[in-house]
């Protein structure tokens, strides 16, 4: 029987620790960004798990590499780079949200303008098919108004949500480093 992981382990392999880090990031250790081809592969081995299984990173590096201070401020350096990442993510969503809301607003307004002019046509024309025409037209333009909102609503704040929830995941990772024979 083939043994499961209770938590996500994710592996990475490095010479040095500093490597998972932005090297042009001038802020400490503790609160430099991730290098970008570490942090797609993390978040890429993450987006493998089942969504609400805890992950741990293990990061393999050389013996001498344990005792700096890298090693030892890793595990808060991960948490404060992932957590940061799932603010931004948490602040596009807010964003999002916040677009969709105007968005709605003028799309019921433009609806609503559609409809009444929709039932005037009749009166001003006079009835039969250009009528008809002109007034269906104005209906589906209404709705028309209504696609993004309800497109913001119904999907686009899916994929937001769940790569917000991913990185909070990897914030609350456990972090181990462990040697390997350089």
């Amino acid at each position: 029987m083939a043994h499961v992981h209770p938590v996500g382990v994710i592996e990475v392999r490095v010479n040095e620790i500093s490597q998972l880090f932005d090297t042009l990031d001038p802020l400490p250790f503790r609160d430099r960004d991730l290098d970008p081809h570490a942090e797609e592969y993390i978040v890429g081995w993450a987006r493998e798990f089942p969504r609400r299984r805890a992950f741990t990173i293990i990061v393999h590096a050389p013996k001498h590499e344990l005792g700096n201070k890298y090693a030892q401020q890793l595990e808060a350096a991960l948490r404060s780079y992932f957590n940061y990442r799932a603010d931004v993510v948490e602040g596009e969503l807010k964003e999002l949200f916040k677009v969709g809301r105007k968005s709605l607003l003028i799309g019921m307004a433009v609806l609503a303008t559609c409809t009444v002019a929709a039932q005037a046509i009749p009166e001003i024309v006079g009835p039969g098919s250009i009528s008809r025409f002109f007034g269906e037209g104005l209906v589906i333009l209404g709705w028309v108004a209504n696609w993004k909102p309800m497109e913001i609503f119904l999907y686009e704040w899916w994929p937001l949500g769940r790569r917000r929830d991913l990185y909070r995941r990897l914030g609350q990772a456990c972090v181990e480093v462990k040697a390997f024979d350089a």
